[in-house]
């Protein structure tokens, strides 16, 4: 038997949703190989879609800025540990002096925004006794901006041409929503598409359909699917019976960029945390 580590199966399982023993006999399977593991694991039912991303609980807030004139907008992560300090003045306050001299300076690198800060975020942590980190910023620079934020713990900034800043606001809210990961079902990359596209075939074949038909139904889900993945291909939240590349065609407008941040995004638990699952884990070993 293959040596599988607990903290392949962690990742596994946070990019899965499946349970602990699941995701080790699909990691033992495929001889600790997690693509396979994941695509096997979605084939057999195991599990409906693989998560590209986990959306592993972490506090702090999202902050985003738009220049005067509309041509500059700023968005970004600063991290703490609790909620407690996620509502506190001070925190809030560091915030949006970062944001704010991020961008009066158009200062685009992160690690000299931390340097500005450090001071600041230093005395913080001491004054309220967790750790708080500036995590990532982005910056969008173009015809005209947009933003929209959702609470403190999610926000978006897109730029356009051609669009006015109710479209661009509509759009932004769009993202929030719908999280696209690419901007045209053109973007998607190639070996995406491949790997989605055997896996919905062998889906197909299990079902006993005559290979012609299967290849058809092959072929009306990877549309979905692409669609599903890019911007201009999602039914726009606003108005579903039109994707957001119509409504766009119907404005003159073209959406170029964006950045969608969510509190968070990515973060793995921390090590207490995963603790008891590791134990249980070394039981069933």
């Amino acid at each position: 038997m293959p040596d599988i580590s607990a903290a392949l199966v962690k990742d596994l399982r946070e990019r899965t949703g499946a349970g602990i023993m699941e995701c080790k006999q699909a990691l033992v399977a495929t001889k600790g190989n997690i693509e396979l593991a994941i695509d096997n694991m979605r084939q057999s039912g195991t599990m409906k879609a693989a998560k590209k991303a986990g959306r592993i609980a972490a506090e702090g807030l999202i902050l985003n800025q738009i220049s005067p004139d509309g041509k500059y907008g700023v968005i970004i992560e600063l991290n703490c540990e609790t909620d407690f300090v996620t509502k506190d003045k001070a925190f809030r306050s560091l915030g949006e002096a970062i944001i704010t001299f991020a961008l009066k300076q158009r200062i685009p690198n992160l690690e000299e925004i931390k340097a500005r800060f450090e001071e600041k975020r230093i005395a913080l942590v001491a004054r309220l006794g967790e750790n708080i980190s500036i995590r990532r910023m982005g910056v969008l620079e173009g015809q005209l901006i947009g933003s929209y934020l959702h609470g403190l713990h999610l926000g978006v900034i897109v730029s356009g041409t051609d669009a006015n800043e109710e479209l661009l606001k509509q759009v932004a809210m769009h993202i929030a929503a719908s999280n696209p990961e690419y901007m045209t079902g053109h973007d998607v990359p190639a070996d995406m598409i491949s790997r989605e596209h055997k896996i919905q075939l062998a889906i197909a074949m299990q079902s006993g359909k005559k290979v012609e038909i299967a290849k058809k139904m092959v072929e009306g889900r990877m549309r979905k699917f692409i669609d599903e993945l890019s911007l201009t291909g999602q039914q726009f939240v606003m108005e579903p019976s039109k994707t957001v590349g119509h409504v766009l065609n119907e404005h003159g407008a073209r959406v170029n960029h964006f950045l969608r941040f969510e509190v968070g995004e990515g973060i793995q638990k921390a090590a207490v945390n995963f603790a008891a699952e590791v134990a249980e884990i070394k039981q069933q070993c």
